[in-house]
C-alpha cells in the first residue's frame, strides 16, 4: 500500500473517531448498534461514555500503527 492511501485511511479513521468521541456518535451507537464497532457480544449494554472510551483507546493503537507504517512499509501490508 502506498503512503497516500495509508494517510487517507488514517484521516478517515480519525474523522470517524472524532465523530464518535466528541461529535455525539457514541450516543447513536448505544444499544444493538454498538456491535458494529465493538466486537464484544455484551457491548449492547455499554453506555455512550464506554463506547467513546473504547473507540479512543483503539484510535491510540491505530495511531501507533500508523506511525510505524510511515517508516516501515511492510507494516502497511498487515492492514489488508
Amino acid at each position: 500500500m502506498n503512503v497516500a492511501l495509508w494517510l487517507l485511511l488514517y484521516v478517515f479513521n480519525t474523522a470517524f473517531v472524532f465523530w464518535v468521541v466528541w461529535g455525539g456518535g457514541a450516543v447513536w451507537f448505544e444499544g444493538w448498534r454498538s456491535l458494529a464497532i465493538v466486537d464484544w457480544l455484551f457491548a449492547y449494554r455499554w453506555n455512550s461514555e464506554q463506547i467513546a472510551l473504547y473507540t479512543l483507546i483503539c484510535w491510540i493503537g491505530h495511531t501507533v500503527w500508523f506511525m510505524v507504517g510511515l517508516f516501515v512499509p511492510e507494516a502497511r501490508a498487515l492492514y489488508w
